[in-house]
């Protein structure tokens, strides 16, 4: 199912011998647009450090509660590597972690999460990559960082980012809702990472390979949209592109 980032803040952690916090935000890799971690607003536990929690240790969105479930307890996310708040998260740090938890590293290898291209919830897949599946350096940023960043299209600027749309199934970003009142009044867009062409993190600006009427005769988003495949396959079909579901692996939810 989709939702948007700031629907999912402030959605409860619940872990599996008690509520840990709530979301604060999300970190994501700019290659696949995949979200790595949700940063836990913990309260006055574990306050002087991040708490990251990895969509591998996530099960479903429970949506009439407003809570996600936690496949960890609190010892387990306590005795984890620590990371300062206010630090960036390092290669050092993920390996950590990622070795506490003995999951799969996901930049290790050309797929989403690394070796496998949908997440891998069990413990101990952890493996280094073959020959053919080279590691990558991913660069983190934030949802908070990145709201209100610049979208320019072929021929000038768009909006900004108000919002991003995350798939709970693979924790991927399938769109950035773009704002255009700056352009032409009130309409919201959709954009997806796919069309994305390069990110300028010095400028606050990211670029799309679209011309601007294109964008602005795609479908309206509005706050009542309901993001359903036949909204999406109309909105792909607008820019004469493949969907994302076409050629993506379902999730094995027998994975849990």
């Amino acid at each position: 199912m989709l939702y948007k980032a700031k629907t999912l803040k402030g959605y409860k952690l619940s872990s599996l011998d008690g509520e840990i916090g709530t979301i604060k935000e999300f970190y994501f890799d700019d290659r696949h647009w995949a979200v790595r971690y949700l940063v836990a607003d913990t309260g006055n536990w574990l306050m002087d450090r991040q708490v990251l929690i990895s969509p591998h240790a996530l099960n479903t969105v429970n949506n009439g509660g407003q809570y996600i479930s936690v496949d960890l307890t609190k010892k387990q996310i306590e005795e984890s590597p620590s990371l300062d708040s206010h630090k960036p998260v390092s290669r050092q740090f993920e390996v950590s972690y990622y070795g506490h938890y003995g999951w799969p590293m996901y930049w290790a290898g050309s797929s989403m999460w690394g070796p496998y291209p949908y997440i891998v919830h069990e413990r101990d897949k952890s493996r280094k990559p073959t020959k053919d599946e080279k590691a990558w350096d991913p660069h983190l940023r934030s949802t908070h960082e990145v709201s209100d960043y610049y979208i320019q299209a072929a021929d000038g600027e768009i909006g900004h980012v108000e919002d991003f749309v995350i798939d709970d199934e693979t924790w991927a970003i399938r769109y950035l809702i773009i704002d255009t009142r700056n352009w032409w009044p009130g309409k919201k867009v959709l954009v997806s990472p796919q069309w994305i062409e390069r990110v300028s993190w010095d400028e606050s600006k990211i670029f799309v390979n679209l011309n601007r009427e294109k964008i602005k005769l795609s479908p309206e988003y509005t706050e009542d949209s309901l993001l359903t495949r036949d909204y999406e396959t109309g909105l792909h079909r607008h820019y004469n592109r493949q969907g994302y579901w076409v050629d993506e692996p379902v999730a094995k939810k027998h994975s849990h």
